[in-house]
């Protein structure tokens, strides 16, 4: 069988800083779960959890309507410069939980006055 490699323009630290929080485990048991149910017969399409697609969000624009830099927006927002500059550059994409958390700052620009005061 051949190795599967996993290639990344982000440092290992900063993979680790996206997925703080992120329970691979439990997303594996809960597929899981989900498959033998429907592999019993047990499972109707009610059964699985439905997961909202996100609303796109422009990294840059929201962090400019801030006025902030990109070292102080990655610092607001618990991830690291060069995380910011690869989602504005559109190298990476923002992780599930960082892209809801930017559309709420979006909506609401008190939320990141209330992050950065956390």
């Amino acid at each position: 069988m051949e190795d599967i490699k996993f290639n990344s323009s982000l440092s290992q630290q900063e993979m680790k800083e996206n997925f703080a929080g992120f329970d691979f485990f439990d997303g594996l048991m809960e597929g899981l779960t989900e498959a033998l149910a429907h592999s019993k017969g047990k499972a109707t399409a009610e059964t699985f959890s439905r997961k909202r697609s996100l609303p796109d969000v422009n990294v840059a624009e929201i962090r400019r309507t801030l006025n902030m830099t990109q070292r102080s927006f990655a610092s607001m927002l618990g991830v690291s410069p060069r995380t910011v500059e690869s989602w504005e550059a559109g190298r990476t994409t923002p992780t599930p939980t960082a892209k809801k958390l930017l559309y709420l700052i979006r909506e609401d620009h008190r939320l990141a006055q209330r992050l950065m005061e956390a």
